[in-house]
């Protein structure tokens, strides 16, 4: 019996199963989470999903009533988690990556725990673990998942809608070095599935709203500082500038690729002020520039090679200049 069908039976044998996945939620996170509901309610079972926090506008033409916030409503999150006897931690590999609200639920919990994720340095608090570092996405593991228990053929547009979102956003629309032949030949699958990707790609990329490209358009024009001897672009934005541009979350989230997308640029590091902190997206290109030590060794953060997060608790300024003298240990002069 392979790890698949191990969880395949956990799902079976299970009577109350709730899904989790990380604090503030991205495509790979809402469709893992997504792809998995459906999936074992065509096993003829039942699951909860419980995020802490609400996913970003753009998503939202997905169906995400079905998803219960703790930040929303933490007496029914708590009570979906004393009534599990199964647990799925979906694209987070330490339980702090869930907010210290459902952390403490998490890690009081007795009942069995299943990590299915594809990040670095995995904690050892779940009973079941699939950790596949070279995978594109945890959404990707979902249909390996489904394809290697034996339920290949439940595979529909319903539960591969969201799969193929996970999949597109965690590689960058398929740009990131994480796509491997196998990432390809399970995107087939989808497509075989009924999945109709060009759908996909407008809802996630045709909806922009005003005030989000003019905040776009700011952070270009104004905010952007280019090291040239080290070839990295910074942006940082303040509470006062995201108000100014009626911020919502996700608005920033493509800056650090347009950022990185800069000819001749080796990484990109954008930061906003939300929440009292400093919020740090970290981007970059090839292997000899890692961006993951930085956020780990500096920012108490960590991630992927080429995509990781951070955050900082100095001001908007303080933080601009750490930055700034850091990147010449990090990154060659050229």
């Amino acid at each position: 019996m392979n790890v698949y069908q191990q969880i395949e039976a956990e799902i079976l044998a299970a009577s109350s199963i709730v899904i989790t996945s990380h604090k503030s939620a991205d495509g790979d996170s809402v469709g893992c989470s997504l792809g998995l509901l459906y999936f074992i309610e065509k096993l003829g079972k039942k699951a909860v999903i419980c995020h802490p926090d609400a996913s970003p506008d753009f998503l939202y033409w997905l169906d995400t009533s079905c998803i219960v916030l703790m930040s929303d409503k933490p007496e029914k999150v708590t009570e979906a988690f004393q009534k599990a006897d199964l647990l799925f931690c979906l694209d987070y590999n330490s339980t702090d990556r869930v907010g210290p609200d459902m952390q403490n639920l998490l890690e009081s919990a007795t009942c069995q725990k299943i990590m299915i994720d594809h990040h670095l340095h995995p904690q050892d608090f779940p009973s079941i673990v699939v950790s596949e570092t070279s995978a594109s996405s945890t959404s990707q593991l979902i249909v390996e998942l489904i394809e290697q228990s034996g339920h290949g053929e439940l595979l529909d547009e319903k539960i591969g809608t969201p799969l193929y979102l996970g999949i597109l956003t965690d590689t960058g629309s398929f740009r990131f070095s994480s796509v491997q032949p196998r990432t390809h030949e399970i995107l087939a699958k989808l497509l075989a599935a009924g999945v109709q990707h060009h759908l996909v790609h407008e809802m996630l990329n045709d909806n922009n709203t005003a005030s989000r490209l003019r905040l776009q358009g700011y952070a270009m024009a104004e905010k952007l500082e280019i090291m040239e001897d080290y070839q990295v672009s910074v942006i940082s934005l303040t509470k006062e500038e995201l108000a100014k541009y009626n911020y919502k979350k996700g608005d920033t989230d493509s800056l650090a690729n347009l950022a990185l997308s800069i000819k001749g640029m080796k990484a990109a590091i954008v930061f906003t002020e939300r929440d009292g902190i400093m919020k740090i997206s970290f981007r970059s290109k090839g292997k000899e520039n890692p961006v993951n030590v930085l956020a780990s060794d500096h920012f108490n953060g960590g991630g992927h090679a080429n995509a990781a997060g951070g955050m900082s608790e100095l001001s908007v300024n303080e933080t601009l200049a750490k930055i700034k003298d850091l990147i010449p240990t990090y990154f060659s002069i050229q």
